[in-house]
């Protein structure tokens, strides 16, 4: 079974399996209720969350030396 990349960056865990006999219109209802959960989530926590992940996808504040590309 070929490992997903999954946005929180988990790599090992607890599976979680997705039965392969699902219909479309059952697949499509967890789809709904995920993006639902997502809006949810996000209208409550919005700036908390943008703030959160501007932090965590920034630049260090002092990177090491060689990190930086040398213009010349």
């Amino acid at each position: 079974m070929k490992r997903l990349h999954l946005p929180s960056g988990f790599t090992h865990g607890l599976e979680f399996l997705i039965p392969d006999n699902w219909s479309a219109e059952q697949a499509l209802a967890v789809v709904e209720l995920i993006d639902d959960l997502r809006e949810r989530i996000a209208s409550h926590y919005q700036i908390p969350l943008n703030d959160l992940l501007h932090e965590q996808r920034a630049p260090p504040d002092n990177p090491h030396p060689r990190d930086i590309d040398d213009p010349f």
